[in-house]
């Protein structure tokens, strides 16, 4: 039997979702026993003909339905637009109505992360609509509790909804420690929680 794994699902433009995806990963596969599997989507094309590539141009692959279906837990990513997920990883959610209807993730955990550009750039509202879409599926929503240290010592990124990251204005700033280590106690308690509940 393949060992089983925390699907860590993103959408990153420039980089910084990616490097706390990167670090949720890390936070999974510090837990004996499950892995994380990183897997992104394709932008949204505004022109009804163009369809994204087969692979991206680096990178993870991009995320299919039996990824979904297989994983025992889930933490996904998306930078904020106007409060809220991106574009392309709603869509992506919005295709997944047969794994509802099936009720495929039903009872696995979840956990949510997302990079702003500012302070107060909607981390927490993104953090909590993210959530809709995976209780709709009936998973165990999974956040991040104050005995971790760096939720009361962070002036950047860092929620008790999940793990968060300010990019600044131009997307510059690096993911700093203690954003990492909150990204990495987030993915390690999804897959603690996969491991117990043994849903698969």
């Amino acid at each position: 039997m393949s060992q089983p794994y925390v699907l860590v699902l993103y959408y990153s433009l420039h980089g910084s979702t990616r490097a706390m995806a990167e670090q949720v990963a890390r936070g999974v596969d510090s837990v004996k026993g499950i892995s994380a599997r990183l897997r992104t989507v394709p932008k949204v094309s505004t022109g009804f003909d163009e369809r994204p590539s087969e692979e991206p141009d680096d990178g993870p692959l991009y995320c299919e339905e039996e990824d979904l279906v297989n994983c025992a837990g889930l933490v996904m990513g998306s930078p904020t637009r106007f409060g809220n997920m991106a574009a392309p990883l709603k869509y992506f959610l919005d295709g997944t109505a047969s794994l509802w209807m099936a009720g495929a993730l039903i009872d696995k955990p979840a956990g949510v992360f997302t990079s702003t550009a500012s302070l107060h750039g909607g981390q927490e509202s993104t953090l909590l609509t993210m959530a809709i879409p995976l209780l709709h599926h009936g998973m165990y929503f999974v956040g991040l509790p104050y005995s971790e240290a760096g939720l009361g010592t962070t002036t950047t990124g860092g929620t008790p909804y999940g793990a968060s990251h300010v990019a600044g204005q131009r997307g510059s700033n690096p993911v700093d420690e203690i954003e990492q280590g909150l990204c990495r106690a987030l993915g390690a308690r999804v897959a603690s929680l996969a491991l117990k509940t043994g849903v698969n």
